[in-house]
């Protein structure tokens, strides 16, 4: 079973799958020529991109991603500044840095390889690296999957999660809220008990701390940044604009509120467009839900704490745990749903929680969230991370709201589980044609102009 922290992490944009995820794999891949000892005897370095990594790898990053993975750089350390100054350098040069004393040649136009023709079979998003020596004689090749939300799989390996056995470990919603009956335990209090096998309260505490202080810091980064998104759209930014807009405005509205919700996702995301730093939560396209909703909860709602937060990122983490083991949180392979839905799902929860609801206030939360995104496309424009994305995170964090609101008014009763909705994600997930799945080969991708 995941870590709350594996579903949270702190990344750089625009793509938890197609960037984040080929920056460790390019990292990963580093290390296995280290410990064979062939470094030193590598000359060339191919990488292969299948699937979705092909389709909209460069609008992505990818291709800078692998490079600043194989320069052994890993995305929780590395900042948008750094990255674009090691991404300069190697396309100046044409040389890569393996080592202090190891440079290869190496062009993102020669040495990373889109493919497009080749289907993919186990997994939509695949990665082929291969190192060859100076007579051109391969030394080794390694598969590896971005499988979503950051996470990487190795061909005929175990996904690489923490093998820990907690002590209120589930495979399911029911699972979960019957251990909590039985222990009369919130949500909260079981995932707390559980990521102290890991790190004792205080620091589990201080680890949720630090990840909201990165949210935060988005936010107001998004806010202060001008000028337009990287990439061909040339999309102008918003959210300093709107943000000046809402200070301005002393009219009495009981919906602005959402307005300033909007805003906080819009900055986000925008942030997380250019390469930003952000949180992966699940994704990275869909980084904005959960900030702009735990924003909500810490500037609009009476009563507010740092307990509240606490709560809040443990139930999140538990329904983001729930998806990522039942179903899936790539657009690559289940559409938009399975990253703004789910992101919408975990706010939902997630807000219940801090505001002290019930567990089935909870459950029923994250089911209507989701319920409500189920076939919701990933088709963005030209592969970047900017139309429909950024809009659809300010969407996503006004229904969260809405979803949360509507359990607490109803006290959790309803007739459709989570369990049900997760399963029926899935299911519309591997039913939704390919050219929906972050391919860029449908939906609005084809029908709106790039310029």
């Amino acid at each position: 079973m995941h870590s709350i922290f594996e579903i949270f992490k702190i990344g750089i944009g625009p793509s938890s799958s197609h960037t984040v995820a080929p920056m460790k794999a390019g990292k990963l891949f580093r290390e296995y020529l280290f410990k064979k000892n062939i470094l030193s005897k590598t000359y060339k370095i191919d990488v292969i991109l299948q699937g979705s990594l092909a389709f909209t790898g460069k609008g992505h990053g990818t291709d800078k991603g692998i490079i600043l993975g194989l320069s052994g750089k890993s995305p929780e350390k590395i900042d948008n500044v750094t990255s674009k100054k090691i991404i300069n350098k190697i396309t100046k040069n044409n040389l890569l840095t393996l080592s202090q004393e190891h440079h290869i040649p190496f062009t993102l136009e020669n040495n990373v390889i889109f493919d497009y023709k080749t289907p993919t079979k186990t997994f939509s998003n695949v990665m082929i690296f291969k190192a060859y020596d100076i007579d051109n004689k391969q030394l080794l090749s390694k598969t590896i999957y971005s499988i979503g939300g950051g996470f990487i799989k190795e061909k005929n390996k175990k996904e690489n999660i923490q093998n820990t056995n907690f002590p209120y470990d589930f495979n399911s919603s029911k699972n979960m809220l019957d251990m909590c009956k039985k222990n009369k335990f919130k949500i909260s209090d079981l995932m707390m008990k559980n990521e102290c096998t890991l790190n004792n309260k205080t620091q589990v505490k201080n680890k949720i701390m630090d990840i909201w202080d990165t949210m935060n810091n988005c936010i107001n980064s998004g806010i202060n940044a001008k000028g337009k998104l990287d990439g061909q759209l040339k999309v102008k930014r918003r959210a300093s604009e709107i943000f000046k807009a809402l200070k301005k405005d002393k009219q009495k509205d009981p919906l602005k509120a959402m307005d300033w919700v909007s805003l906080y996702a819009i900055a986000v995301n925008e942030e997380n467009a250019n390469g930003g730093k952000v949180v992966t939560a699940p994704t990275n396209g869909a980084a904005g839900i959960i900030p702009a909703v735990l924003k909500y909860y810490i500037e609009f709602t009476k009563k507010s704490s740092k307990e509240g937060i606490v709560r809040f990122f443990l139930t999140a983490g538990a329904i983001g745990v729930l998806y990522k083991e039942n179903a899936s949180i790539s657009g690559a392979e289940v559409g938009c749903q399975g990253e703004v839905g789910v992101a919408c799902s975990m706010a939902a929860g997630g807000l219940v929680s801090a505001l002290n609801g019930t567990n089935a206030e909870i459950e029923n939360a994250a089911e209507i969230a989701m319920e409500h995104n189920l076939g919701l496309t990933c088709d963005p424009v030209g592969g970047l991370v900017q139309i429909p994305c950024i809009e659809r995170n300010a969407m996503g964090s006004v229904k969260a709201i809405n979803a949360a609101r509507l359990a607490m008014i109803g006290k959790g009763n309803h007739k459709v589980t989570l369990d049900e909705v997760i399963k029926t994600m899935m299911q519309t997930g591997k039913d939704m044609q390919s050219i929906y799945k972050e391919t860029s080969n449908g939906g609005l991708a084809v029908n709106v102009t790039e310029c």
